[in-house]
Formats: structure tokens, C-alpha cells, sequence
């Protein structure tokens, strides 16, 4: 596909569509872990490509960035595509190609000249059990296998959640003490009793749904058994500290992916891949825990038929609200940033596009879920109606970088 035939689909579609472009689902299968199967997917599409590449286990949205399954990625695996009206159907168009050909159209002229593109993405991640204790690489050892680092967020969807695999509990950094001939001793020992017991010098948080964490590069944490809602800077690399998850053994190679070769059995290097002072917090849930914050006065926004609030902030690299429109209202929501989108809950319009919760997904089809705002459309202001008499619209926006809204939870640290 040219590149003028994409700049004027994208052109005539958010012409068509008043900036309001519909996305494709992404779906991702992993094989380190049992598939929670609470993504709505068909049973008969968990393994869409064979047992051998995984079961679907995440969905992600707004994304540009490739997984990193090794061997068995497929192609174009984790990329949405923006599904574009045409007089003869429906034509998709990889959103990186858009945003590269046509990002002042989609994100606005500031984001392309300081960032070159959209530089975050939010993805559901859904298994049975608690994930391996890992961290996502910092700014410069990332670069040094080509990587960009991964900090991250979490919130904990009630409308995903009504299983929770009696795991609903994550263990974040190390306990205050621990030192770093304590870590190296755990991995040391990998795989030779099995788990290499990593957990015992670290500490477990309870989740409570509504909820969230925030998560910078360079912090060891495990995740539990909910199905999470994650904003997160475009990466998809993890070194995975823990040998075992319930029997389930991880590899060395897990822990050294994405670590230079020379550096691989090196674990003074391995170590210090961490943020220690992070990680050693004695304050860490007052840190990093994130109860929602109201956008706006809920007494205020609710004779306007809407609540919205801020439930992913504190980081400069995204942020994420969670929008709940009331039954038969129409609103107006107006953001400074574009925004991609998801539909937990309900039916009803966004400006003219017709968008709908779904309860089951085949796995190609294109769905009418999830969305992205183009910059002009959000400061425009986005009118949404809820046609249902008894339910709520609820949906989760998630914003790219230096988004002026949510800098002020930041700014004590600029």
C-alpha cells in the first residue's frame, strides 16, 4: 500500500468518521502461562495459530509496537489496524503506517515533532496464575540491546474480574535489608531445587479492583492473577528473576534475553539492572498505589450525565481515565491529547460510529470496542450518547506522553 493511498484514506476517513478512527482488535498469545480466558474471545480461537504458539492471553490497543515472542511471533503480532470505511468495504491500515505517514492528523503536530509518533499503548493481560517475578529494563541498558525501557501501570477492571483465580495478590521490589549478594545467591541457584525461592525477599500487596499501581522501569514485581488493565511506554521486553510459577519452570534464558551476550552470566551486571532504591522502598504502596481521582467533581460532572477519573497518573510517560456515561444521557468530553479507547460496558454513539461492549469475539473480527481520538476531534470535544435506558457507558482512555492534563501529578517531579 503507497504511501498517498494511505494518507488519503486516513484523510477521508477521519473526515468521514469526525476523527473517531475504529481499531481492529490486537490479540497476543503467550506461552510461559495457563490462559485466564476472560478476554471475551471464542473458546475456539484460544489457539489460533496451534498449541505451540500459546494461547491468547492479552489484547492490546492503540499499539505500534511489535510483541516479542521470539520464535513463535507472528506476523504483525500485537499491531492494531484501523479498519477504514470504503465504498466497497472495509480496508485495514496498520495505525503505525498511519501515524507515520499522517500523525498530524492523528496525534497533532507538538507530539510528531518532540516524539516522531505515539509512544504508548494499553494492553489486557489475562492469566490463571501469578506472573514470574521480572523487571522491565531502565533507559540505558534497554539501549544497549536496542530495547526502550518499559515502565508500566496497572488498574484492575471489576468488569473483566468476576473470576479471580485465588491470586488476586502482586509482589512488588525486595524487602528493606535485602542486598545484592541476597539476589544474586537466588539466582545463583536457578532452577536447581526448582524455584529459586526469589519471593521470600520480596513483599505482597493484596489488589483490590478499581485500583492500580504504578510501576517505573527498573522494579521487580510479580503480578497476580487478575486481569489488568496496563498503560505502558511502546516495549516488550522483561528479565525474569523467578525460576518456577507453580510448578511451572522458566528457563535461564527468560532472565538473559535481553541482556548483552558478554553480560549474561554476569550477575553483578544482572543486579544492577535494578532501580535498588526503588526497589528497597520501606514507603513503596504510598508511592506507587493509586486509588482513582475525579477529573472533575462528580457532583458537578453527574447533572451533566457523566463521571470520569484519572485511574493511571504519576508517570511522564502515560496516563489513563476511566469514563462513565449514564443511562440516556448525551455528553460532550473534551481531552487536550488524542486518546485510544476501550468499551467495558454498554451501547450507544461517539459522534456518528455506532460503539458496543461485546460478550463474545471471534478471533478476526473487527469489532466495535475500541476506538482511537484523533488531537483535533478531543479538543473539539467528543460527543457521546448512551441509547440504553439501564445501563452505563463505562470506557478506559489511556494518553500517550507530556499529556497537559495529567502533568500536574507530576510535577513535583520535572
Amino acid at each position: 500500500m503507497g504511501t498517498q493511498h494511505i494518507n488519503d484514506l486516513v484523510k477521508n476517513e477521519i473526515r468521514r468518521s469526525k476523527g473517531i478512527l475504529r481499531l481492529a482488535p490486537a490479540w497476543v498469545g503467550r506461552t510461559i502461562l495457563l490462559p485466564g480466558k476472560r478476554l471475551k474471545l471464542d473458546r475456539r480461537d484460544m489457539y489460533p495459530f496451534g498449541a505451540g504458539n500459546g494461547a491468547i492471553t492479552e489484547r492490546w490497543m492503540a499499539s505500534t509496537g511489535m510483541v516479542d515472542n521470539g520464535p513463535t511471533t507472528t506476523e504483525n503480532e500485537g499491531m492494531s489496524f484501523i479498519a477504514v470505511q470504503t465504498v466497497s468495504g472495509i480496508e485495514k491500515i496498520m495505525l503505525k503506517d498511519a501515524i507515520d505517514i499522517a500523525g498530524d492528523m492523528i496525534l497533532g503536530d507538538r507530539i510528531m515533532e518532540k516524539f516522531g509518533g505515539l509512544m504508548a499503548f494499553a494492553k489486557f493481560y489475562d492469566f490463571q496464575t501469578p506472573i514470574a517475578h521480572h523487571v522491565h529494563l531502565k533507559k540505558k541498558e534497554a539501549e544497549s540491546v536496542g530495547a526502550s525501557q518499559k515502565p508500566e501501570s496497572y488498574y484492575f477492571p471489576v468488569e473483566l474480574n468476576s473470576i479471580d483465580y485465588n491470586g488476586a495478590y502482586t509482589y512488588f521490589g525486595l524487602e528493606p535489608g535485602t542486598t545484592k549478594a541476597d539476589l544474586k545467591k537466588r539466582l545463583e541457584n536457578w532452577g536447581m531445587g526448582g524455584d529459586n525461592g526469589i519471593l521470600e525477599l520480596s513483599r505482597a500487596y493484596k489488589l483490590k479492583l478499581g485500583t492500580g499501581w504504578n510501576v517505573p522501569a527498573g522494579i521487580l514485581h510479580a503480578p497476580g492473577s487478575l486481569v489488568t488493565y496496563e498503560p505502558q511506554h511502546v516495549s516488550d521486553t522483561s528479565l525474569f528473576f523467578q525460576s518456577m510459577v507453580q510448578d511451572k519452570f522458566f528457563e535461564r534464558e527468560l532472565l538473559v534475553k535481553f541482556v548483552p551476550d558478554e553480560k549474561k552470566f554476569d550477575l553483578d551486571y544482572i543486579v544492577d539492572c535494578l532501580d535498588w532504591e526503588a526497589n528497597l522502598d520501606p514507603d513503596f504502596r504510598k508511592n506507587h498505589y493509586h486509588e482513582p481521582v475525579p477529573a472533575e467533581p462528580f457532583d458537578e460532572t453527574r447533572e451533566k450525565g457523566y463521571e470520569e477519573e484519572w485511574i493511571s497518573y504519576g508517570s511522564e510517560n502515560f496516563s489513563a481515565k476511566r469514563l462513565t456515561v449514564l443511562p440516556n444521557a448525551e455528553v460532550v468530553i473534551r481531552d487536550s491529547e488524542a486518546y485510544g479507547f476501550i468499551m467495558m460496558q454498554g451501547v450507544g454513539y461517539i459522534e456518528e460510529e455506532l460503539m458496543e461492549t461485546p460478550s463474545i469475539i471471534r478471533y478476526e473480527q473487527i469489532t466495535r470496542d475500541e476506538f482511537f481520538v484523533t488531537k483535533d476531534r478531543a479538543n473539539q470535544g467528543v460527543k457521546i450518547r448512551n441509547i440504553s435506558d439501564n445501563q452505563n457507558i463505562v470506557m478506559l482512555k489511556h494518553f500517550g506522553p507530556d499529556n497537559k492534563e495529567s502533568n500536574k501529578f507530576i510535577i513535583d517531579k520535572l
